[in-house]
């Protein structure tokens, strides 16, 4: 996703090679103006994004309740099987296994393709509104006369050290401009959280004969954990490590 924003984001700034070639005036030493921004945060930040989200989030709530309700039901044959009596037949006991391994083998399956599904769409969302978004970005670094904006996204942050003094960060400016020229109000609930990296399933285990059964990864009530990746809140911008 960093390699396609940033080609997004060189197009819509106008910074490529054979443009640069033919207009570009010669070069020179001038004050540098730098600028932070989160992009990401910037992106899924905006009223836009936000409803986006919402939406894909509306979307894949009858898959994830079909999860939550087989996550629980395993664990119900889990807790079975671990509280069976001792008089259990030793037949019984590994029939009542296959099936809890087959169910839990097909849970994980469900939410592997469920992960898979919702991150390839949160992506295509991502790089629809950063194209958008970069045409807000070149307009305000030019009217505000800024020679550099670095993105400092935790997964790609490369800036070192900020002067805690000075406020750099232009993440929330770029946002309210954009929800300006978009026209679209915000969303009437709490604004979703948007997926910056996603975790695989849980494997699965198949229990052992008088051993208590694995654990099962808790079906979530919101798409905000394991099953559905890791989620940064999107009601405060990014902030370089040295302003924290």
């Amino acid at each position: 996703m960093y390699r396609a924003y940033l080609l997004l984001l060189a197009l819509g700034l106008g910074l490529s090679a054979t443009g640069a070639a033919q207009t570009a005036p010669p070069p020179q030493a001038v004050p540098a103006k730098i600028a932070l921004i989160s992009l990401e945060n910037a992106v899924f930040g905006t009223n836009e994004g936000q409803r986006a989200v919402e939406d894909l989030m509306a979307k894949y709530a009858p898959r994830k309740a079909l999860i939550d309700a087989a996550a629980a039901e395993l664990d119900s044959l889990k807790q079975q099987l671990q509280n069976a009596p001792a008089t259990l037949s030793d037949a019984e006991r590994n029939n009542r296994m296959k099936a809890i391994d087959t169910k839990e083998k097909q849970l994980n399956r469900d939410t592997e393709d469920a992960l898979s599904g919702y991150n390839s769409e949160l992506e295509e969302i991502y790089n629809r509104l950063a194209q958008k978004l970069a045409v807000t970005l070149k307009n305000y670094i030019v009217q505000n006369g800024y020679t550099i904006v670095l993105d400092v996204n935790k997964d790609t942050n490369s800036v070192l050290m900020v002067n805690p003094a000075n406020n750099l960060d232009i993440t929330d400016a770029i946002i309210k401009a954009y929800n300006a020229s978009s026209g679209i109000a915000a969303p009437a609930s709490a604004p979703p959280a948007a997926a910056t990296a996603l975790a695989p399933p849980a494997a699965a285990a198949t229990p052992q004969h008088g051993a208590a059964p694995a654990p099962l990864p808790t079906a979530p009530s919101t798409l905000t954990n394991e099953h559905y990746g890791s989620y940064v809140p999107l009601t405060q911008p990014a902030q370089p490590a040295a302003q924290k």
